[in-house]
């Protein structure tokens, strides 16, 4: 389980990819790392496979592949790092899985003064779990949604996390993983079947 709170903006040493996966190895100032650790890259849930001095490698599955913009990635991109929380660490951020939901594209990306606007497309079947000032998951950053207008949302961008994150280093039309509020997820699953279960009752009162 992860908090949002990038430790560290490593460096894309070497990828490969096949239909069967891939590996991918990243540069980083992080210590203390073993094989096995749980580290979230660009806010993916991976395991360490390897470590040799500041490189640390760790194995793709067709489904990371599928679902986040690690598979788009090449050697010298930036990508955000957090090692997995311990009991009793401070939740500075929000609760994150490191399991990515969908990729979606920057609509804009803009300086207001000394902060950033960030603009991100998202697609229908995804924009119920999105309400004002609810926290979501960008390539692992823990952000707050200031706006939802039509299937925009708007997050505003502190200096320290545009110049602490890959985010200095995105530009419109890139893609961003996303990982929506898991609280959220519960919620309208739950919703979902009750509404369901309602509508099977009330058929079979009909017929």
């Amino acid at each position: 389980m992860f908090t949002g709170l990038v430790e560290d903006v490593g460096k894309v040493k070497n990828i490969k990819i096949s239909s069967k996966g891939g590996t991918l190895e990243v540069i980083t100032s992080l210590k203390e790392i073993k094989v096995g650790d749980s580290i979230a890259v660009n806010g993916v849930c991976l395991t360490v496979t390897k470590v040799e001095d500041s490189i640390i490698s760790f194995d793709l599955s067709p489904e990371t592949l599928r679902r986040s913009n690690l598979s788009k990635a090449f050697v010298g991109d930036l990508v955000n790092l957090e090692r997995a929380i311990k009991v009793g660490d401070r939740l500075g951020g929000h609760i994150l899985l490191g399991h990515v939901d969908f990729t979606s594209r920057i609509e804009s990306f803009r300086s207001v003064g000394d902060h950033y606007e960030l603009k991100i497309y998202i697609p229908d079947e995804w924009i119920l779990y999105f309400v004002e000032k609810g926290s979501v998951g960008i390539d692992g950053i823990s952000l707050t949604v200031n706006t939802v207008e039509g299937n925009l949302i708007s997050l505003n961008i502190i200096p320290h996390t545009y110049q602490n994150t890959n985010l200095k280093g995105r530009k419109e039309g890139d893609h961003v993983n996303i990982e929506v509020d898991i609280l959220g997820k519960y919620v309208i699953n739950y919703l979902s079947k009750r509404r369901e279960r309602r509508l099977d009752q009330l058929l079979e009162r009909l017929f």
